[in-house]
């Protein structure tokens, strides 16, 4: 099961298409026979209130994943049982930033979310390299199969 739910203001999501994506990258995922995944579109006043309130660290951030899973079974589990928050906002910034466009980072930010899902980490540099390959092996295979920009549903178009 795959819930998306969109709170924030700052684009204009497509979410079937964010569906279609999202279900696409599960399926992909050996060994994953079932899911529960919720992914919650949020702005950065939002985020800024789960990050704080659950992290206890204060602003915004990207991504934050929440595992609902059993403990120590998330890395080799045959499902997958989680949420994960997406800010929007930040989407927007770090792709002016980065100078892509904010679909790809929305895409990497559920990528992202899933991986931490399945085990992965990023706390140490060794770790964190480990997971941006296996980031950018998935973006690219994502890319290669959906148009991004097809994220977007017209009409609003940030600036």
């Amino acid at each position: 099961m795959l819930v998306i739910g969109n709170r924030q203001r700052t684009v204009a999501i497509e979410t079937p298409q964010l569906r279609r994506l999202a279900r696409s990258l599960l399926e992909e995922i050996p060994g994953l026979e079932n899911y529960e995944l919720g992914l919650h579109l949020v702005g950065a006043v939002e985020m800024a209130r789960i990050n704080q309130q659950f992290l206890n660290h204060s602003g915004s951030t990207d991504v934050i994943t929440f595992d609902h899973s059993e403990p120590d079974v998330h890395a080799t589990a045959s499902s997958l049982h989680g949420e994960i928050f997406i800010c929007l906002d930040d989407a927007l910034a770090h792709a002016r930033r980065f100078g892509t466009i904010w679909q790809s980072e929305l895409t990497r930010y559920v990528i992202h979310g899933i991986l931490h899902l399945r085990g992965y980490d990023d706390l140490s540099p060794e770790l964190r390299r480990k997971m941006k390959r296996e980031e950018n092996r998935l973006l690219k295979g994502l890319t290669d199969r959906f148009d991004l920009s097809k994220l977007a549903r017209s009409g609003k178009v940030p600036s």
